[in-house]
């Protein structure tokens, strides 16, 4: 039955006694549990539990032994650690490395004989040169840092350059053995290489097109000083946060961007012009050459025809002069009259009535009016021989005496 159960002997079950209505003695409590400490790990005990005084400093040894063996159990426990992924753990041994441990559990001898360096490889780290960020996000809402900020370039004018720079480590051990601060080394090698890029390069091309070309360069130059220097740094982006002029001559600039604007668009509007008129130009000029050789070749044309005709003429003139010189000078008259209303009557007698083709020329009349009308006659169009002349000689019976002798005239021929 249970000491504190109902019909117990309600005995104290540290010191072995009866009732007891204040609290145990310490000492005897004490020495109770030393008694049963030492009947667990061998130290012996009576057969009613009581000792000699011989007998009182086993226990405690006892007690001593354990405390200790608890102590280096705790200690050799001590040595387990965990490394989460995307975390190296770098080993040393009284500081000296002697490995490194990926990721899962492990032991180590606890310190201070040997202990563990954790250092995350995968966290994007950054430093900020020539601002600060307030903000949770770069930029937003950053302290400026003149002094690191402003740079002179190469055609001696200040610009005021914020960059950002990302870096992750490579290398766990040569990010904690070689460099005693890997961020402030960072810091100090990227105002080096960019105070020298920029120094090297004129403001126009800082602040326009040469934003990419200058960074690709910084990134290099931090590359290798800090692989020189064997940091176990690698650098993943460079960002090249904002490029101006600095805040007194801010207004000036933006006039000399306006300015530098305003020329672009007359130049555009010049080559857009230019390109619109030129083609124009070119098309007429080659219109005009074509006009030029066709008039041309209509002039030769027409000069070996009248050459060939006065070829033939002069053939004929040396078999019949008299004739020919004739018939030539009355399609000569013919040709003069036929463009005017003039009409000539041989009239010998004045008794005879005298005829007028009035039919004919009215006929006339209407083509003579559409020539005043539109007088340009196209080389396509060819020129319209009359088939009878208004303008006639008619003697006093109303022959036509001119028409006649030209008859008879080609008939001698």
């Amino acid at each position: 039955m249970s000491w504190n159960e109902p019909g117990g002997d309600k005995k104290d079950p540290w010191s072995g006694r009866g009732d007891q209505n204040g609290p145990p003695d310490l000492d005897e409590a004490i020495r109770a549990l030393q008694e049963k400490l030492g009947k667990i790990f061998g130290g012996g005990g009576g057969d009613g539990g009581d000792r000699s005084s011989a007998d009182s400093g086993r226990p405690m040894k006892n007690l001593g032994f354990i405390v200790a063996g608890a102590a280096v159990f705790l200690w050799g426990v001590s040595g387990f650690y965990v490394v989460d992924e995307g975390n190296h753990g770098v080993e040393t041994r009284f500081g000296k490395y002697i490995g490194i441990t990926q990721s899962g559990l492990h032991w180590h001898i606890p310190a201070p004989i040997e202990q563990v360096n954790i250092v995350n490889v995968k966290e994007q780290r950054f430093i900020e040169v020539g601002y600060r960020s307030m903000g949770g996000e770069q930029m937003a809402g950053s302290i400026p840092k003149v002094e690191e900020a402003l740079m002179l370039t190469k055609d001696e004018n200040y610009v005021d350059v914020r960059l950002a720079v990302q870096y992750q480590v490579k290398d766990a051990k040569d990010f904690i053995f070689n460099i005693v601060n890997p961020a402030a080394t960072l810091k100090q090698v990227t105002e080096s290489a960019q105070r020298g890029v920029i120094g090297g390069s004129t403001m126009d091309f800082v602040l326009t097109e040469g934003r990419s070309e200058i960074v690709t360069q910084i990134k290099k130059e931090i590359q290798d000083v800090m692989d020189s220097y064997k940091s176990g740094v690698q650098i993943t982006s460079v960002n090249l946060q904002d490029a101006q002029p600095p805040e007194q001559v801010q207004n000036a600039f933006a006039d000399a961007i306006k300015a530098r604007e305003d020329e672009q668009r007359l130049i555009n509007e010049a080559e857009a012009y230019s390109n619109d008129v030129v083609p124009k130009a070119r098309g007429a000029a080659a219109r005009k050459m074509q006009e030029a050789e066709g008039y041309k070749e209509q002039v030769i044309a027409q000069a070996e025809g009248e050459t060939s005709r006065f070829s033939k003429l002069y053939a004929e003139y040396s078999k019949a002069p008299d004739i020919t010189r004739k018939r030539l000078y009355i399609e000569s008259m013919e040709a003069v009259f036929s463009e005017t209303n003039t009409v000539m009557i041989d009239v010998k007698g004045g008794n005879n009535m005298v005829y007028l083709p009035l039919d004919k020329m009215m006929q006339h009349k209407a083509p003579n009016q559409a020539t005043q009308n539109n007088p340009v006659q196209t080389s396509n169009e060819p020129t319209a021989m009359p088939s009878q002349s208004p303008a006639m000689a008619i003697d006093e019976h109303g022959v036509d005496r001119a028409a006649s002798r030209g008859r008879d005239a080609r008939g001698r021929q």
